[in-house]
């Protein structure tokens, strides 16, 4: 759908489902939000929506950066989403600027969940190999890709079959990226499905964080796990043991706060206490259920920890060979519903990038210099005016069997 047939069907306002909601998963026929709203807008009006959706750095917009022709190449080739932004700092008299170049990549599963499992996770790493290239021969220093990406995001089903996807730490997904890192001075976050085999071949959903020389740096594991209509993941894996680690790497200060773990507020404040510069959250979610929240939260915990936050979600509708229910009343259905993409990544100081597609697979370049931590920290002063005492006492009663909320009632509510 172009623009004239947007604005057609918004002026009549009639509803026609087939041209407003594309199978594809596109919006209206774009990208994105932001690709509509720049089609739609005039480039006056479209300079001051941007400048309010996605704030300003450094009191300017967003600058582009210009990518290598060979990453570039490799997009046009195999079809994936590619964009690039520069997060400025103000200029220090004595520190020089910190810039690190973060790399974040959504994609669709490759094979029908259908075919056996050794075909699937093999397509999925083929079609990945062109992104983690176009990333390397940009210049990428760290590398995210999304939660369980080496399988289909089966934890919907509750069957035990796509446990076999379960691989330790040092299993075939982390080995396959360790020649990436390797090849390209690249620390690679790489978020899986972890067989514990040294206690009882638990599972976990766990991010494998593997150095720029190849090496395992350390892991960190899902520490909020969700029970939310189809999200019941509990059936796989239970709540991590990990904490809040943060991992110090040759690019700066690195955490991930896993899915579900970003609607809770103090497990991102507990990463920026341990001293996160760069908190990945790499996910798997769907329109329906969280779509609106999608673009504030990240954003929110970037301005409130004074760290930056990359986003990352899959992309597709993944049809599984047997349907299921939830317990929310609704029909038997063999999906979860559309994963929506648009992954982004938030500064500090409240701008945003725009997101990459709704439905295509995709890579997020940015420079970032870190130095703007510290000076948002200052600015604002939420470590110096955060009472983290009181909090404490306050999550020290509530513990308690015995907690009584603090609430003080009119005298007057219930006097007859």
């Amino acid at each position: 759908m172009d623009k004239k047939d947007y604005r057609t069907v918004a002026e009549n306002g009639k509803a026609e489902p087939e041209k407003e909601i594309p199978k594809d998963g596109s919006i209206c026929g774009f990208d994105s939000l932001h690709s509509l709203l720049q089609a739609s807008l005039s480039p006056q009006i479209f300079q001051e929506v941007s400048r309010l959706l996605l704030g300003l750095n450094c009191g300017r917009a967003l600058e582009t950066i210009t990518l290598p022709e060979p990453a570039k190449a490799l997009s046009s080739k195999h079809d994936f989403d590619f964009q690039a932004f520069s997060f400025q700092a103000e200029k220090e008299s004595l520190r020089e600027p910190r810039i690190v170049r973060v790399g974040i990549i959504q994609n669709s599963i490759a094979l029908p969940t259908t075919t056996p499992l050794l075909d699937q996770k093999s397509a999925i790493f083929q079609k990945l190999t062109p992104i983690i290239e176009a990333a390397g021969t940009s210049g990428v220093n760290v590398l995210c890709l999304q939660e369980a990406w080496m399988m289909p995001f089966a934890f919907c089903t509750r069957e035990k079959k796509w446990c076999e996807f379960a691989e330790p730490v040092d299993g075939e997904s982390t080995q396959f990226l360790q020649d990436f890192a390797r090849k390209y001075n690249m620390v690679i976050i790489s978020p899986i499905l972890e067989r514990d085999v040294k206690h009882g071949e638990t599972l976990w959903n766990t991010a494998v964080i593997i150095g720029n020389h190849g090496n395992i740096i350390g892991k960190h594991r899902k520490n909020h796990i969700p029970r939310v209509g189809d999200f019941n993941e509990s059936t796989y894996y239970m709540e991590g043991n990990t904490g809040h680690p943060v991992f110090e790497t040759a690019y700066g200060k690195i955490a991930v706060n896993i899915c579900y773990g970003r609607h809770h507020p103090l497990n991102w404040l507990a990463f920026g206490l341990n001293g996160a510069e760069i908190v990945f959250n790499p996910s798997a979610t769907v329109g329906e259920l969280s779509e609106p929240m999608w673009p504030v939260e990240a954003r929110n915990a970037a301005i409130a920890n004074s760290y930056f936050v990359c986003s990352i979600n899959r992309v597709g509708t993944e049809i599984f060979p047997n349907p299921f229910t939830s317990g929310d009343g609704k029909p038997q259905h063999s999906d979860f519903g559309h994963f929506y993409g648009s992954s982004h990544i938030s500064a500090p100081d409240a701008s945003c990038t725009p997101s990459l597609s709704r439905h295509k697979d995709g890579l997020m370049i940015s420079d970032m210099d870190l130095n703007l931590s510290r000076q948002l920290k200052d600015k604002w002063g939420f470590r110096m005016t955060a009472r983290y005492e009181m909090y404490s006492d306050l999550l020290a009663h509530y513990l308690k069997p015995d907690f009584e909320p603090q609430v003080l009632s009119d005298p007057l509510l219930h006097k007859n």
